[in-house]
């Protein structure tokens, strides 16, 4: 696999057109598993065939119970500067109906262990709208994330997609979902809490203190072009998406016998501008009408300026002519309100 990883790297090398890239993103599935001679390899690959800061953000996910004390202080010695924590919650009986292999007193430790160590750029991951989670657990769950001296703060409401063990035993009933109602209260309880910390909610589901704002995931909400490597992995230069295929068996064999691997999709300019409302409309620096005016035709324009308006007068949107951004209100129904922008 390794291998492979890096001949695709090598086949990419074009792709960013020698752009300077200041963040390195080791995610999807667990990267942090793997042996620091093999991340270091990938490094050094890498910063031999792009054109990458030395000032660069470099994140790696990883599970608590993956960071030992041997394992955080070679991450940080080969360059790993930033830490993506999946702790999910704080709360052992969530931890055990997500299946996760950690506890809460692991994932606790985890994160002042990497503290203690020297990392000072931490984010973790926290799930609310879970079956049974009370307002108070969530509650809880957030005062410890706080307590911990994070930097920054991911929060997903849990999904319920089709043909997954949970959705099998929603359907019968074994486990009961929050009702929307409950889900944005918990939402609003975490935007208030983090206020009060001052975190800058400066995405949808991301809350960062100043200075520690993700800069992996900012470039894309701003529609910067990215690269991804290996299985499953996206590219997009902002004309076509690129899907590596996800089996891991098909990706090496593909690669190994010079046979596509990917799959790429020619964005129409109505799924580039969609691509562009739902991306930036969850950010703090929202929609600029000037770009859809530089970027689209004038239908598309007019599209929008027609329908952003009953959000306006709903008070979900705010504006000063130039830019659009939701309001503390409106960030709750985000999803609702891109799609109604979006061109069908």
């Amino acid at each position: 696999m390794l291998k492979c990883i890096k001949l695709e790297i090598a086949n990419r090398k074009d792709y960013l057109n020698n752009e300077l890239i200041d963040t390195l993103y080791f995610g999807g599935g667990t990267p942090s598993i793997l042996e620091k001679s093999e991340i270091k390899g990938i490094l050094k690959h890498l910063h031999n065939t792009f054109n990458i800061s030395t000032n660069a953000e470099i994140t790696i996910e990883c599970n608590p119970d993956d960071l030992t004390f041997d394992k955080l202080k070679a991450l940080k010695k080969i360059g790993i500067n930033r830490l993506s924590i999946g702790v999910q919650s704080f709360k052992d009986k969530d931890l055990e109906f997500m299946k996760r292999s950690h506890n809460a007193n692991e994932a606790i430790d985890s994160i002042k262990l990497a503290q203690n160590i020297g990392f000072n750029n931490i984010t973790i991951d926290l799930i609310y709208g879970l079956p049974n989670q009370s307002i108070a657990d969530w509650e809880q769950n957030i005062e410890q994330a706080f307590d911990l001296d994070i930097q920054h703060l991911s929060a997903y409401a849990l999904t319920v997609e089709n043909k997954t063990i949970l959705s099998q035993i929603v359907k019968k009933n074994k486990v009961k979902i929050l009702s929307d109602n409950n889900v944005i209260k918990q939402f609003n309880i975490l935007q208030n809490k983090a206020e009060e910390k001052g975190f800058i909610h400066y995405e949808i589901s991301n809350f960062g203190k100043k200075g520690f704002f993700s800069k992996h995931n900012s470039g894309y909400w701003k529609s910067i072009h990215y690269l991804g490597i290996g299985p499953s992995a996206h590219s997009y230069n902002g004309h076509i998406r690129r899907s590596n295929i996800s089996s891991n068996k098909k990706y090496i064999r593909n690669i190994n016998l010079g046979l596509d691997y990917f799959e790429d999709e020619f964005l129409s300019e109505s799924e580039q501008y969609n691509e562009y409302i739902y991306t930036s409309l969850r950010t703090i620096w929202g929609i600029d009408i000037d770009i859809i005016a530089k970027k689209y035709s004038y239908g598309v324009l007019s599209h929008f300026q027609n329908e952003i308006s009953k959000w306006e007068n709903k008070e979900f949107i705010i504006s000063d002519k130039k830019k659009y951004t939701l309001t503390r209100s409106g960030k709750s129904f985000a999803d609702m309100i891109a799609s109604d922008l979006f061109i069908v």
